[in-house]
């Protein structure tokens, strides 16, 4: 099973959900994981040459994904330092990752067949916004 995961890069919230096989590559879930309203779009390399399904999903979105920095036998250095800076943006999708696994203990797969384990994994990653942003809906009082 594979969890692909929307998260937004200013707040961090999870905002889809795909469940899939673990042969399916990611770049055939990317419609599924954008809502149109996106401005800029961060993928990892699994997303590189998808420009017009970025453009078909989400009109006004830039594609931010990393890019190939090898070619033949050189390295295109400047290409090298945008993707490390990409990469700092796309962290933020780890971070519910890391909650939903250590804190709510969802490391293996429970149930046979997706869609139970659909269920659960959209759960706990509602959980994991809620965790994430608990101080911010609950205020302290003084």
């Amino acid at each position: 099973m594979k969890a692909h995961v929307g998260v937004d890069s200013k707040s961090g919230i999870v905002h889809s959900v795909c469940t899939t096989a673990a042969s399916v590559a990611d770049k055939h879930m990317l419609p599924d994981l954008l809502h149109g309203e996106e401005r800029r779009v961060w993928g990892d390399g699994g997303y590189q040459g998808q420009s017009e399904v970025i453009r078909a999903a989400a009109p006004h979105a830039q594609d931010m994904t990393s890019r190939r920095t090898r070619y033949k036998d050189s390295v295109d250095e400047l290409q090298r330092a945008k993707n490390r800076v990409k990469a700092r943006v796309r962290s933020k999708v780890e971070h519910p990752f890391r909650i939903v696994k250590r804190i709510f203990g969802f490391e293996k797969t429970r149930y046979r067949g997706l869609a139970r384990n659909h269920q659960r994994l959209c759960v706990n990653f509602a959980l994991a916004n809620l965790y994430l942003h608990h101080r911010r809906l609950a205020p302290s009082r003084a």
